[in-house]
């Protein structure tokens, strides 16, 4: 770790506690190991989905931060940031995510979010963004910072070629199964696209994300 930041840490005398949710163990690992070797942070609960993480919330003492990812199995972790803050009001919330799409990072700052950072963010970044949003302070990681400053709010969803096929094929009523043997991928692959088009289109469910599409012009009538 910078020498820089070992000095800042070394002034903490009482650790922020983080509790994380997010699927992916491996990620999860990696980011308990370098929390608590810092110094500033400890990492006190553990959530690998929504549904475990509302269980933990109403037993457990509450955290000082909770890095909330997205793509979470059972939900979309930007509209579960909104039920956070609608039942915790002083629940302070770190979106850490890959996500580094517009109108997401637009959506999670507006349900409550006081901080964005990406995961491929580095350490000194995430620590940064720890420090700030316990104070109380939004922090955005660069590179979201510059995506927000440089689009206007009105601007649609991106989709990757493969999401606009998919999205395709969603809105001519085909099955995940039939999906995936259209494009040659496994099931969980397709899945993997449906959430992602849910999230970036804030659709719950996919009679909406259609209605959506639709009226953005983004599907061939």
């Amino acid at each position: 770790m910078d020498h820089n930041i070992c000095q800042k840490l070394q002034g903490y005398s009482k650790p922020i506690k983080i509790d994380i949710v997010d699927d992916h163990k491996m990620i999860v690992q990696s980011l308990c190991r370098l929390i608590d070797s810092s110094k500033i942070a400890v990492v006190e609960h553990v959530y690998y989905d929504i549904k475990s993480c509302k269980q933990g919330l109403m037993k457990n003492i509450h955290p000082d931060i909770l890095l909330l990812d997205i793509g979470l199995p059972d939900g979309d972790g930007v509209a579960y940031c909104a039920e956070i803050i609608r039942d915790y009001p002083d629940m302070k919330i770190i979106m850490l995510t890959s996500y580094n799409e517009f109108n997401v990072a637009k959506r999670a700052l507006s349900n409550g979010a006081l901080g964005y950072i990406l995961k491929n963010a580095e350490p000194e970044e995430i620590f940064a963004g720890i420090e700030t949003v316990n104070r109380g302070q939004q922090f955005l990681c660069e590179e979201i910072d510059i995506l927000l400053s440089n689009r206007p709010d009105e601007e649609a969803p991106w989709f990757s070629n493969r999401e606009m096929e998919i999205l395709q094929y969603i809105a001519n009523g085909c099955t995940t199964r039939e999906i995936a043997r259209k494009i040659y991928r496994d099931d969980d692959t397709v899945k993997s696209h449906r959430r992602n088009l849910l999230i970036k289109m804030d659709a719950v469910n996919t009679a909406v994300l259609i209605r959506k599409a639709y009226e953005q012009n983004l599907l061939n009538q």
